[in-house]
């Protein structure tokens, strides 16, 4: 199917200014920036943990404030982050069709398919603030109350903080790209219920779901092939070298996911009646 680019461009701006002018969406921001800060807040304000105590890097906040951004991304990716993407990706046609509004996207030039792709698309822009969010949040918060010290990698390396940066920014980045299958499921869920809320706790279960299955030994011959495996080698990028087989690896089980349900949400969508 050919697309044209001035109707899609169209299409997609007006999603993207839809999808941040919404005050769920802006409470979820505000939750996911709020995080970094109650960390910093409660090391600054109790003893800081030792060496090796907490979740990763939280013990190396008091020396450098970029680690509380850094801590924050690890500790938001097994809840509050799928927990954000579930309620955005289950509501791209779920909530549109309670509305009703899907009749009226639907008769704009725009066409079943390309709106699918800009309602996922759409989500992947929210997945990138959201991470960034947290991400900047905790950098800001931590050099305002920790300063810019030294950076120590995981493999105990030292780099400079304009190094250290760059891979905060690449984490950000591996983030966004874990959440892109879980996205296409919510899409996909989405597609085949007109209840919103539905549809964002049945992502978000899913989610939870797959890290459960990969916490249990006995299911380990299937840890692989979950979209959740992957997500906390994201620390890999703070080792030296860096360590760009985890992130490789992540962008190949992400983009199946999203090829399979991606697919699934199409063949659900072009032929549902959604008109009556």
């Amino acid at each position: 199917m050919s697309v044209d680019a001035g109707p899609f461009a169209g299409l997609f701006a007006s999603e993207v200014r839809t999808l941040f002018r919404r005050w769920r969406h802006l409470a979820i921001l505000a939750v996911l920036a709020g995080v970094p800060i109650l960390i910093a807040l409660a090391v600054r304000l109790s003893s800081p943990p030792g060496r090796g105590e907490g979740p990763p890097l939280l013990d190396q906040v008091t020396g450098n404030g970029l680690f509380v951004g850094l801590s924050s991304l690890i500790i938001c990716i097994p809840f509050f982050l799928p927990l954000s993407i579930g309620v955005v990706a289950g509501d791209t046609l779920a909530g549109e069709s309670s509305l009703g509004t899907i009749r009226y996207l639907l008769l704009a030039p725009a066409g079943r398919s390309r709106l699918l792709v800009v309602k996922y698309l759409s989500t992947l822009v929210f997945c990138l603030v959201a991470t960034l969010t947290v991400a900047v949040t905790g950098a800001v918060i931590g050099w305002a109350l920790f300063g810019a010290g030294e950076v120590v990698l995981l493999s105990g390396d030292t780099i400079s903080n304009s190094d250290a940066i760059v891979r905060a920014l690449l984490m950000a980045a591996y983030v966004t790209a874990s959440l892109a299958g879980l996205s296409a499921i919510g899409l996909f869920i989405s597609t085949i219920t007109e209840v919103p809320v539905g549809a964002m706790a049945a992502t978000v279960t899913v989610a939870i779901a797959a890290q459960i299955v990969g916490t249990i030994p006995q299911l380990s011959w299937l840890h692989p092939w979950l979209f959740t495996d992957r997500w906390l080698d994201v620390a890999d990028l703070l080792r030296n070298p860096v360590a760009w087989g985890s992130f490789a690896d992540n962008l190949l089980l992400q983009a199946g996911y999203v090829l399979v349900f991606g697919a699934l949400a199409w063949a659900r969508f072009t032929t549902k009646d959604v008109l009556a």
